[in-house]
């Protein structure tokens, strides 16, 4: 599964908000492509990788998984990323 994530960096607390719950539904519903993003708040720098470890490090405690089974896909170097979950 790809998640999109909407990254937000140097912030004062760490925090992660899904997409509104209604667009999960439709999706469902619908089979539509549309892409729903999370927003990613964390308080590192986008410094040496920090912000995309510190990324990684919250999407796994939010989706209560391991971090070995999230992978940063694309946007390595932009607020706007694509992460690959494993289950």
């Amino acid at each position: 599964m790809k998640i999109f994530v909407k990254a937000k960096v140097k912030a004062k607390e760490n925090k992660v908000i899904p997409p509104p719950q209604r667009l999960w539904q439709e999706k469902e519903n619908n089979g539509s492509d549309q892409k729903e993003w999370f927003t990613v708040w964390v308080k590192e720098p986008p410094v040496a990788g920090k912000a995309n470890k510190a990324i990684i490090k919250l999407l796994a405690e939010y989706l209560k998984i391991s971090t070995s089974n999230i992978t940063l896909l694309s946007g390595t170097s932009s607020k706007n990323k694509v992460f690959e979950i494993k289950k």
